[in-house]
């Protein structure tokens, strides 16, 4: 299903945007995106997406393709809700740098000073992270620790739980020295601003972004389905088709993640979300604060791929935001990935562009060859260059890194007996994740986590290794299990890792150490 929001009506949705004349943005504008968009859902067989397009402060497109649910005739529309997934940090930045402008805080005030059980491995880190620190990946914790906390969902984990895991998380290096993305902390920073402004988060997202930039579409917190109008729903790929995922029940909960990736919001509100920051006068934040949060705070790596498509030279993370330079022009962008969520947000600041991106299913190499597209077709570019010939770059690189590491082969599994896990047998516990169960039970031996009800699966054998085959196919990262060796004595650990080197790092099972508490039950 295709929906092109005509102009008129795009132009009225997002009165935050610089006037125009109704001829402002011409057919060609709203044809080249609409022939990308088409290119990016054909190629990779997309359930719905929406796009939106702004060039020189001004919408040129709005595409919407596709469905809500596969199958459920319901067609994906502008005002359509998505995860943006971890494009929430730049909004929970955001909601930061409101507050530092309103002088309930400071970005150099210690966390502590706002939350006093806050806890990290090490006390002197705790008593020197500051608040701009929770935002800029720079803690030492390593690729996305802790995540176990947050996903697969539904879990057990709150926000204080997730405070106090922190203390158990050791570093990888050393604070302040280098960039490791981690989701934690955002939450930890929501906990600030809730904390500062004497509310909860969800509240303090309402009155300091959603009623000021009139973005009423989008939803954070606790919400009703049926009073939210039009929600995609999450699909992954099974035989070539989409399948749905985890749907949304009557009442969408509150999700420990919030504040780093629990906003949802359709593209017509993120577009005035993506023309705020596009307008440098607009009254939402001061120029100081745009410039602390578009400031390079932490460098990153300059990929291999930015080099060859962009000829990047510098990468950096801002608050909330990632900065870089394509073809000697700045960008500003962010990406979220979130269950069978994408979303994607890029502007060119100079230019006064921007575009946004929200997928319903597993769309990371259509998100990225379509902002290529995209991002081309503004600042004029690689003329030529399509959807069609990003991905088949995309192909290439996936093929090049299985070929220099490949998967191992597990197809001689066969599950564990009693007999041979009888070592294994018992309740375990990691200090932050909590406790494990290996026990026997009617199809072999069950590993169960106790606050993850997801992380549910049978122990397998593999040659003379030990792997866990989680029960639900949206777990998607298989795990070796480490036991202890015999000699080990006391307090000796049962670790895990993933069996697909290139698995989502947000299932950080080098991050868990499980100890032996007790017997099977």
């Amino acid at each position: 299903m295709r929906c092109t929001l005509p102009l008129a009506a795009a132009l009225s949705a997002a009165f935050l945007l610089a006037p125009v004349n109704a001829d402002a943005a011409g057919p060609d504008d709203r044809t080249r995106v609409a022939r990308a968009v088409d290119d990016a859902v054909q190629r990779y067989g997309l359930p719905g997406i929406a796009v939106g397009v702004i060039e020189d402060g001004r919408i040129v497109a709005i595409e919407t393709r596709g469905e809500l649910a596969a199958g459920s005739g319901q067609a994906v529309a502008p005002d359509t809700l998505f995860k943006i997934a971890s494009n929430t940090k730049a909004m929970t930045a955001g909601v930061l740098a409101r507050l530092v402008d309103q002088g309930k805080l400071r970005w150099d005030d210690p966390v502590t000073k706002h939350l006093p059980q806050f806890r990290m491995h090490d006390p002197w880190v705790t008593a020197n992270m500051q608040v701009r620190d929770l935002l800029v990946h720079n803690s030492g914790l390593g690729l996305g620790a802790g995540d176990l906390m947050l996903w697969p969902e539904p879990n057990s984990f709150t926000r204080a739980d997730i405070i106090t895991g922190l203390q158990h998380l050791k570093p990888v290096t050393s604070f302040r020295s280098g960039y490791a993305y981690d989701n934690l902390l955002y939450v930890v920073a929501g906990e600030v601003a809730a904390a500062a402004a004497g509310m909860p988060f969800d509240e303090v997202v309402r009155r300091e972004l959603f009623e000021p930039l009139d973005m009423d579409g989008c939803r954070v917190g606790q919400w009703r389905l049926d009073e939210a109008g039009s929600v995609a729903q999450p699909h992954r790929r099974v035989d070539g088709r989409n399948v749905p995922v985890r749907e949304d029940g009557e009442v969408v909960p509150d999700i420990t993640s919030m504040a780093a990736g629990g906003i949802r919001c359709g593209v017509d509100d993120m577009l005035k979300w993506v023309g705020m920051w596009l307008d440098p006068k607009h009254p939402w934040l001061s120029p100081a604060q745009r410039r602390a949060v578009w400031t390079a705070h932490m460098p990153m790596p300059v990929s291999e791929r930015m080099r060859q498509w962009d000829n990047s030279h510098f990468s950096a993370y801002g608050y909330g935001w990632r900065l870089s330079d394509v073809q000697g022009e700045w960008k500003v962008a962010h990406t979220g990935t979130l269950s069978g969520m994408y979303s994607s947000v890029i502007l060119l600041p100079d230019r006064r562009t921007g575009i946004v991106m929200l997928i319903n299913g597993e769309g990371e190499a259509a998100r990225t060859a379509l902002g290529q597209v995209l991002v081309e077709q503004a600042i004029g570019a690689n003329a030529g260059h399509d959807v069609a010939h990003y991905a088949t770059l995309l192909d290439q690189e996936r093929a090049g890194r299985a070929a220099a590491q490949p998967l191992p082969d597990t197809s001689a599994r066969r599950p564990a007996t009693a007999e041979e896990a009888a070592a294994l047998a018992g309740v375990w516990r990691d200090p932050w994740f909590g406790e494990v169960e290996i026990c026997p039970r009617a199809d072999g031996i069950a590993f169960a986590s106790a606050r993850s009800p997801l992380m549910r699966g049978r122990l397998m054998r593999v040659g003379a290794r030990w792997l866990v085959d989680w029960d639900d196919d949206g777990v998607d990262a298989e795990a070796w299990l480490q036991p202890p060796s015999r000699d080990a004595g006391k307090g000796a650990t049962l670790t895990l890792s993933h069996v697909d080197p290139d698995a989502d790092f947000s299932y950080d099972y080098a991050d868990l150490a499980f100890t032996r508490q007790r017997d099977c039950p």
